[in-house]
């Protein structure tokens, strides 16, 4: 079974078909999709029905799995999906009704909703993730992506120089805050601790340089908060104009793969207090710091 693609939009996002991916895959499946994934960062699969464990297994073919932030954060009797490797991102509570107004489960999950990349909040963030669509509701609740490398090549020579070096601090409680959320439980201090990252980083494949941005961010190391956070916020602006974006609107049994290096994503809008929205996700784990990060003081 030979891998076919056919790109959604200019040299970023394309239709992956060919290959029965809830089957084990060939060294030669495996390298070709890594090669789609450098040239388009997102590849889209559709009609691909699979169960947790097949998700999970197909992921396993590009690294070592993430295990979910708020899966541990969680008592295991909270939790809808038993195997911690996958995300629930869905709008179900775990005795399997649609969430209140005011879960906290769903308030912390609006965060998705705004421009992220994926665990940006560790120190070594994530590469790829992957998303399957098990149910999906009746409007909205598409994903749009951001092509980070169309957008840094869209900047002027004067704005790449002030990027280069410059190196940004992350934390899910920067995110969670521009929605007016704090509630992250005692005993997960060490989860929202910023950690840092380069701003701008170089594929290690390619070669080719992107924006590394997320609403995770909250500050530039040696810049005033005010002046680092309007910076990164026209920064955002730029890298989400219409040009460099693409709508995933979902069917049931997607899977959609992106890299976490070189985009951007965010979840639209729907009637989440009436419809079900099923999705899970299964992260890669990132490889090497791009920043050095701040010591943790003994205790």
């Amino acid at each position: 079974m030979t891998l076919h693609l056919t790109p959604l939009h200019p040299g970023f996002v394309a239709e992956a078909s060919g290959i029965d991916i809830s089957k084990p895959l060939t060294p030669d499946q495996v390298a070709a999709i890594e090669r789609g994934m450098d040239e388009y960062a997102v590849l889209v699969w559709r009609d691909q029905p699979l169960t947790d464990e097949q998700q999970c297994d197909f992921s396993r073919n590009f690294g070592e799995l993430e295990q979910t932030l708020i899966g541990q954060m969680q008592r295991p009797e909270e939790r809808r999906l038993k195997l911690i490797e996958l995300g629930d991102v869905s709008n179900i509570n775990a005795a399997g009704g649609i969430r209140a107004r005011d879960d906290n489960r769903r308030m912390y999950a609006l965060g998705n909703r705004l421009w992220h990349t994926d665990a940006s909040f560790r120190a070594t963030g994530a590469g790829y993730s992957l998303l399957s669509a098990r149910i999906v509701p009746s409007k909205g609740g598409n994903t749009e992506f951001a092509d980070m490398r169309a957008a840094y090549d869209a900047l002027d020579d004067a704005a790449k120089a002030e990027v280069e070096g410059l190196v940004t601090e992350h934390s899910i409680a920067f995110s969670r805050a521009l929605l007016g959320f704090a509630e992250f439980g005692d005993g997960n201090a060490d989860k929202i601790r910023p950690v840092r990252h380069s701003l701008v980083r170089t594929h290690p494949v390619t070669g080719r340089k992107s924006l590394y941005l997320a609403s995770h961010i909250g500050g530039i190391v040696g810049w005033p908060v005010p002046e680092a956070r309007a910076f990164i916020r026209d920064l955002m602006e730029h890298a989400t104009q219409p040009r460099f974006t693409h709508a995933h609107v979902w069917r049931v049994n997607d899977l959609v793969m992106w890299d976490n290096r070189t985009t951007m994503h965010r979840a639209t809008r729907f009637r989440d207090l009436e419809e079900v929205r099923d999705m899970r996700r299964t992260s890669i784990k990132g490889t090497g710091l791009t920043a050095e990060q701040v010591p943790v003081a003994a205790e």
